[in-house]
């Protein structure tokens, strides 16, 4: 059945549409944190953040069916939904960021996030990490190295050197932030030369797809001071770590210790329906109405509304930052105790967690971790690999993560490990 539904599905939507894993999942049920195969076999999802509260919650479930049964409209009709759930969202923000504009994707998120740079400076540049990933939209998707644009990539974008775990920028992991502000501020200055001048540096405050990798609070310090100077607004990324992943904090930024001007918001925002936002300052998003007309007919209707909402209701009501906290902690201790030659590195926070593993002389081995993800896959547990080099496991499973399925995780890792030749 796989086999005649990958010939299918490469007929009617063409040529390299990816799949997970050599030989793809074909699944049909989700329920929490467990996901069933069209043979019924279960899987332990440790990747997915887009049913942030668990596959097919019920209570999100029932919200989205409830309001898609009684109106669904778009915003230029006045309606609760919408400035309700804005106003409870921007109550978990500080700093000033007050004003939603509620959209579809992150990559309309990060889009608009752009444009309200431009807006605030009247200038275009843009600055983003070496390694980053913000979206799909002809603008944001200038800012990823994976595939160059055709035409090449425009002259407005620059790019600078992330941080990295195992090798700091400079050299030195104590040095790393002050290596990395001044990269940013050699991009600014090169912009402002160009005639662009600078409008905003975007990046997401975990760094997931750089690797995340381990920074103390206040690493960002010296950079947010360089982007301030300078004039231009900070965007962060909230797609990844937000909505309390990383346990400590309900946002990436609040972790890191920065006070971004525009927040975007993305895939675990409506559990699997699709809603994203934008959260600013008053100010910011005063600018970008005044300078842009936008309208997005399917952003803020109420059915999305309901979801987001009922997302809310969940993480509040079981508690579930605090279990990304202590499951999180507990996962991560087991996951260090793994012992394999290759394991350069374990680390991560609350329900975001990684292993990256390296040959001699601390080079990346992505094609042995690319064999641990399909063994894992095997066995039962989905999970995937990010990083520059791709040679790091991505964990980060939907919130409910419980202590006994973090054992589950360890315990399957380690006779995959123990069966992987080096």
């Amino acid at each position: 059945m796989t086999e005649s539904l990958l010939q299918r599905r490469a007929r009617v939507l063409g040529p390299n549409v990816p799949t997970f894993y050599i030989d793809p999942v074909h699944i049909v049920r989700g329920d929490g944190v467990w996901l069933w195969d069209a043979n019924g076999r279960r899987y332990l999802d440790c990747y997915n953040n887009v049913p942030h509260v668990g596959h097919c919650h019920p209570r999100v479930v029932e919200a989205i069916c409830n309001q898609a049964a009684t109106l669904n409209t778009h915003t230029r009709y006045l309606h609760e939904g919408i400035v309700a759930y804005a106003e409870r969202l921007t109550a978990k923000f500080s700093g000033g960021l007050d004003t939603v504009i509620m959209v579809c994707t992150g990559s309309e998120a990060n889009d608009i996030a752009l444009r309200m740079g431009q807006a605030v400076t009247g200038k275009t540049g843009v600055i983003a990490t070496d390694n980053t990933y913000h979206g799909n939209t002809a603008a944001v998707s200038q800012l990823s190295t994976k595939k160059p644009p055709i035409g090449g990539y425009a002259p407005n974008i620059r790019r600078v050197p992330s941080p990295d775990s195992l090798r700091p920028l400079g050299g030195s992991a104590d040095g790393q932030a002050r290596v990395f502000a001044a990269h940013v501020l050699d991009a600014i200055e090169d912009l402002e030369a160009s005639g662009h001048g600078f409008a905003s540096l975007i990046l997401c405050p975990f760094l997931a797809n750089e690797g995340f990798p381990d920074l103390a609070p206040g690493f960002l310090d010296p950079t947010a001071e360089v982007v301030r100077r300078a004039g231009g607004i900070l965007i962060a990324d909230e797609v990844q770590p937000g909505f309390g992943r990383l346990g400590s904090h309900w946002w990436g930024h609040e972790r890191i210790g920065i006070a971004p001007d525009v927040v975007t918001l993305g895939k675990p925002m409506g559990n699997g329906h699709p809603v994203a936002a934008v959260v600013a300052r008053p100010e910011v998003t005063a600018a970008f109405r005044e300078a842009f007309g936008y309208f997005n007919t399917f952003g803020g209707n109420p059915v999305s509304c309901a979801a987001a909402s009922a997302v809310l209701d969940v993480l509040e009501d079981e508690d579930l930052v605090s279990n990304a906290a202590q499951s999180g902690e507990y996962a991560l201790e087991r996951l260090r105790a793994l012992e394999h030659p290759m394991i350069g590195d374990v680390r991560g926070a609350g329900l975001f967690l990684g292993v990256e593993f390296v040959g001699d002389g601390m080079s990346p081995a992505p094609e042995f971790t690319a064999r641990v993800v399909e063994a894992m896959k095997a066995r039962g547990i989905l999970l995937n690999r990010l990083g520059r080099h791709y040679n790091c496991l991505k964990i980060r499973p939907p919130m409910p993560f419980s202590r006994a399925n973090a054992d589950i995780l360890a315990d399957t890792l380690t006779e995959v490990l123990a069966e992987m030749p080096v």
